[in-house]
């Protein structure tokens, strides 16, 4: 006999939150419940590799609500609870627990990739994903000095700011042949490499890691190319795994509705893949707060109101603070045939703009937030502007038509 409720979440993370919280909006009166592999209620994880790896934001206020708003809205938590399997309509935990359900939503997100070279199990050997992975890490740091960051993307990048600053010596090892290879373009990877490295941060790249050496712990990071790097620690910042296996796939693929190809179940947040205009028409999945909000939204939406539920179709965008610095993007730069700087790269102060058979498709926007808000709805229409008027910082982007 299992458990039963008319909706049931899995994943108690930001997806899976906001999934709630859009269900009562939306006048839902059934029973919730979300089941989280954690033993948090919902909270926020951007910070993980900013203000509380820093030590800035205590763990009660990266809470998305307090304790209260779920019982007074009727939303049973229940935290700690793996799911293992997904079985016609009832998910089955690894506790031996089952809950059954009408509607299935599957909000469960990812884990952290972990390194797979020898000595990847040592000691010492940290990721960033969950308040746990941070607590242990920030316990570890307290003798480290000597970190070691492998990947150059964003949470390597913010951790190695929030380190640096507090004065640890810090070494990132990127893969490829600039930082942020992925998401953004060579004018922005060449002004971050440069701010690291005038805050003392040794970058290394086309740096593949060959192994970790010590004995119980880590003390030394090899390189392919035969070079030791001495160190107390290391994180691994390599990207996300999506927790799809429970539901017997490969892949989560879902539709507007973000209704997957399994009755009665919905997949939301990072592991969901969708077809989003912004990246061409493709199928992609976006490990984003806005993904998850937005996801989460459109799926409560159609649960609710079914067809008539305005399918997902939201304009991405994403943050990184790194030391002074914060980074917005809006829209995806995937494709892109040319690019534009927007102002002057050395005032700290500037835009880079990308575009697609002449249309606006992203800008990242370096400590210019007036850029960001006015260039999302250049990316929201497909805008065509000179290139000479978008180069104009003294241009606003809002008196720009397309």
């Amino acid at each position: 006999m299992s458990d039963h409720s008319d909706v049931l979440i899995i994943g108690a993370g930001q997806a899976g939150a906001q999934a709630a919280i859009s269900l009562r909006q939306e006048g839902f009166a059934g029973s919730i419940r979300m089941v989280g592999e954690e033993p948090d209620l919902p909270y926020e994880r951007p910070p993980l590799s900013k203000d509380y790896l820093a030590g800035e934001r205590t763990a009660d206020r990266l809470l998305l609500r307090p304790p209260a708003f779920w019982a007074e809205r009727g939303v049973e938590i229940l935290t700690g609870v793996r799911i293992t399997r997904v079985d016609g309509n009832v998910a089955q935990a690894e506790d031996g627990r089952s809950f059954g359900f009408d509607i299935l939503i599957w909000a469960a997100g990812g884990h952290a990739r972990r390194l797979a070279c020898p000595g990847a199990g040592l000691g010492g050997v940290h990721v960033i994903r969950t308040r746990q992975d941070d607590d242990d890490l920030r316990a570890d740091l307290r003798t480290a000095y000597r970190i070691v960051i492998v990947g150059g993307g964003y949470v390597g990048l913010e951790a190695a700011a929030v380190l640096s600053k507090a004065g640890k010596d810090v070494t990132v090892v990127e893969a490829q042949g600039r930082l942020l290879a992925r998401v953004a373009g060579p004018e922005v990877s060449d002004f971050y490499r440069a701010a690291h490295e005038a805050h003392g941060v040794r970058v290394l790249l086309d740096a593949q890691v060959e192994a970790l050496e010590g004995d119980a712990r880590v003390a030394a990071v090899r390189l392919a190319d035969g070079s030791i790097l001495p160190t107390d620690l290391v994180i691994a910042g390599i990207g996300l795994i999506p927790s799809v296996a429970p539901l017997g796939l490969d892949a989560v693929e879902v539709d507007g509705h973000c209704r997957t190809t399994l009755p009665h179940v919905y997949a939301i947040g990072d592991c969901a893949a969708h077809v989003n205009r912004y990246a061409g028409g493709a199928r992609i999945r976006l490990e984003s707060v806005q993904n998850a909000v937005d996801m989460a939204k459109a799926a409560a939406a159609h649960i609710v109101h079914g067809d008539a539920a305005k399918p997902y179709d939201a304009c991405p965008w994403f943050w990184s603070n790194q030391y002074d610095l914060k980074l917005q993007t809006v829209g995806l730069s995937v494709g892109h045939d040319s690019r534009v700087v927007r102002g002057d790269p050395t005032s700290g102060n500037w835009s880079l703009v990308y575009l697609r058979a002449g249309a606006v498709i992203a800008l990242d926007c370096i400590n210019a937030p007036r850029d960001y808000v006015q260039g999302k709805a250049l990316v929201e229409r497909g805008a065509r502007v000179s290139p000479e008027l978008l180069a104009d910082a003294q241009v606003p982007l809002k008196s720009l038509e397309g």
